[in-house]
């Protein structure tokens, strides 16, 4: 598909910037995830949690919990 769009340059400059932000926003929840792996990690030491993790993962819209090797893992439903 080919053709042009024509907007004002503040309605461009806001759509970079938007896009930076939206970048940001993105490798803070990767970062976040991560960190909540380690605590689901360490919880997993100290007590049983697969039945919490399986009603989780029944009632997430967007992601599910594993356990791998005695790691969790969170998985995002749209990167799988």
């Amino acid at each position: 598909m080919n053709g042009t769009v024509t907007i004002s340059l503040k309605d461009f400059e806001d759509l970079k910037n938007e896009s930076t932000r939206v970048e940001d926003r993105k490798s803070r929840l990767t970062r976040a995830a991560k960190e909540l792996e380690v605590f689901l990690s360490f919880m997993c030491t100290r007590e049983h949690i697969q039945e919490y993790l399986d009603e989780f993962n029944r009632q997430s819209q967007t992601c599910r919990i594993t356990i791998e090797d005695g790691r969790a893992k969170i998985v995002f439903k749209d990167e799988d």
